[in-house]
């Protein structure tokens, strides 16, 4: 039986167990969880953020040079391939950082005690100066102008709304896979949700305030003007506050643990994931080896 010891805000939790013996219950504390070095962490969100903004961006010059006058095309094959980006670049940065690539994810994790509160202040820069660069390399990979300041206006109240669901899709989506110990599948499941929301959403989906920043630095076919990008970000502000609600209702006994590995898990016990616990219980002391497993939904 375990039972978790985390204080929101704490990080990386230790886990109390609850051993059966002959005569009752004894506790024993396994192994703390480590933490990635925070300059480690903020390099793997500035470089996964800079991959996802050249995904996005980049895909939709390249769909705009092979379909020109074809939009319904152009979306296809950019939605699928910032899906399918989003897939490998969560594999490759998650097992450091988790891969949030998201402002509104990483104060979203924060509020459950997943993710320490200057932890979380000190991602936001890193991931939208991250998609800022990102945009610029893709404008630079297809012989455009390092900076193209977007003139594609989006703003409407059909935007806003669209902003707002897919902004909450994608919360639940992340923090239901956490909940229930199969944040593994984020990847797939990130990806497909983005790629469906592209259609499904009449604002193709940014669900993410460092994104819509960097795509206003390319007048290509993801851009977005600077004067709709405000529209943007507070729609996905308001979406991230609908999740919490939402998930604290569907989920209401998340634990820090489990946000821990919002989006994908990146923390290791300190020692092999079988480890010893001694225990005592003021009549028998014996020794368990315990792992470390998500708490079942309740």
């Amino acid at each position: 039986m375990l039972r978790d010891t985390t204080r929101p805000g704490r990080g990386c939790p230790g886990i109390l167990l609850l051993l059966r013996t002959d005569d009752g219950w004894a506790e024993g504390r396994a192994h703390k969880m480590n933490e990635h070095a925070l300059w480690r962490r903020l390099a793997a969100e500035f470089l996964g953020s800079a991959f996802l903004a050249a995904v996005v961006i980049g895909s939709g010059i390249a769909a705009q040079r092979l379909s020109p006058g074809n939009i319904g095309l152009e979306l296809f094959e950019n939605a699928a391939a910032t899906g399918a980006g989003l897939f490998a670049i969560i594999l490759m940065f998650g097992p450091v950082s988790g891969a949030h690539l998201n402002p509104v994810i990483s104060f979203v994790d924060a509020g459950f005690g997943g993710l320490r509160w200057r932890d979380a202040l000190a991602y936001l820069p890193a991931q939208v100066a991250g998609c800022v660069s990102g945009a610029i390399v893709a404008n630079l990979m297809f012989s455009l102008a390092a900076v193209g300041i977007s003139t594609k206006h989006r703003a409407s109240g059909a935007h806003f709304l669209s902003e707002v669901v897919a902004t909450l899709g994608l919360v639940l989506v992340i923090f239901a896979l956490a909940r229930t110990g199969r944040s593994r599948l984020a990847p797939a499941a990130v990806g497909a949700y983005i790629g469906a929301a592209y259609f499904f959403t009449s604002s193709t989906s940014f669900a993410n305030p460092a994104i819509a920043v960097g795509r206003m630095f390319s007048d290509t076919f993801a851009g977005i003007a600077p004067s709709s990008a405000p529209s943007f970000i507070g729609a996905q502000i308001v979406g991230g506050i609908v999740a919490f609600g939402v998930i604290k209702t569907l989920y209401p006994r998340v634990t820090p643990a489990e946000a821990a590995d919002v989006v994908f898990p990146h923390h290791d016990l300190e020692d092999d994931s079988v480890a010893p616990v001694a225990v005592n219980d003021g009549a028998h002391s014996v020794t368990r080896h315990s792992t470390y497993l998500p708490s079942p939904p309740k």
